[in-house]
């Protein structure tokens, strides 16, 4: 995935793999660490700021406001994910008839007993059928085709299967409510390999053999399945993380407030007077509360960095490569357009 991305691996850990969490400490003592900083060597005299009772009332009066603003809009957006689960009887009954449907469509075009119910295994059920109808594409590729037509058809089976053994790896163990499920979806190139496999049928079609187009019409329709079944896994991890990231908000505006009013209501510079490595007490104090105070910001903002990130990778389905590529795509024509 990285790779494909187009960015640096420790920009692609830090928007999508790094632990939530530890993204939001680090920003948190960011802060923490850059206002001590500037307080102490900056050129604002800010301990001496610090010494008045009345910016420190400014500020976190300001931080109050926006905290509540904060906790309100999480709490809007929670009450709109929860609405699209109250839905009547008869609209549940045809969510539930689409994903049968879809199941068993899969299961006759894959020889699947039975899909699995997770959504891990699923997603590597799927692609393992799609690394085998690879395989026995390859293997009837034995006669009746030459040079040029075998390596480019080869080319797209290779680049198929170990695509799809890079996933199944990152798959195996993975446990949904974890990037890891999702990250290992986007990670398998399928539309670009729609795109190939396409362009191989629509245009070599006819001089080939008719078990290698059988066979690359097979696996043409079981790659068809991972579009949508991505796109619902995608919905499924989204509502997920917007339900964890309004428990979060919520949880980290309790101490938030909570420093904020204390603040307001108590913070004298007078009773804290010393230093500690020479950095006045009152300025680790202020620092800190800020720090504190801001939490439910943090962790919105360093939810919203992953899904945003996951929205913009995924916004076409289909045989559309919205990412910058090295490859200059020439337009194709048939050999009877005039």
């Amino acid at each position: 995935m990285h790779q494909r991305a187009g960015a640096s691996q420790l920009k692609i850990k830090i928007l999508l793999e790094v632990n939530r969490w530890v993204i939001v400490g680090g920003l948190a003592a960011s802060i923490f660490v850059t206002l001590v900083l500037v307080g102490t060597f900056g050129p604002a005299p800010i301990p001496v700021l610090l010494q008045y009772q009345d910016p420190i009332d400014t500020l976190f009066q300001g931080l109050v406001s926006g905290v509540i603003t904060g906790v309100t809009l999480i709490l809007t957006i929670n009450q709109l994910v929860l609405s699209q689960e109250l839905d009547p009887i008869g609209t549940q009954r045809e969510r539930m008839k689409g994903a049968l449907s879809f199941r068993q469509d899969l299961e006759d075009a894959t020889a699947l007993a039975v899909s699995p119910a997770q959504p891990s295994t699923f997603l590597r059920a799927l692609i393992e059928a799609i690394r085998r109808k690879a395989i026995t594409l390859e293997d009837a590729m034995d006669t009746g085709i030459d040079g040029d037509m075998r390596d480019e058809i080869e080319d797209t089976v290779d680049g198929i299967t170990d695509n799809a053994e890079e996933a199944q790896e990152q798959l195996t163990d993975s446990q949904f409510g974890t990037f890891n499920v999702l990250g290992a979806a986007l990670g398998f190139n399928y539309s670009r390999k729609v795109h190939d496999l396409r362009r191989l049928r629509n245009l070599h079609s006819d001089s080939l053999p008719d078990e290698v187009n059988e066979r690359l019409n097979d696996l043409l329709e079981v790659i068809k399945f991972f579009g949508p079944a991505r796109e619902h896994i995608k919905t499924l991890y989204f509502r997920w993380e917007l339900i964890d990231l309004s428990r979060a908000i919520l949880y980290a505006a309790i101490p938030s407030l909570t420093t904020t009013f204390l603040m307001i209501l108590f913070y004298n510079p007078r009773e804290i007077p010393g230093e500690i490595l020479g950095v006045p007490n009152t300025l680790w104090l202020v620092s800190l509360a800020v720090a504190i105070t801001i939490l439910p910001f943090l962790i919105l903002l360093s939810y919203i960095l992953r899904i945003a990130t996951v929205a913009k990778r995924t916004l076409a389905i289909g045989p559309f490569v919205l990412r910058t590529t090295d490859r200059n795509e020439e337009i194709e024509w048939e050999d009877d357009f005039e």
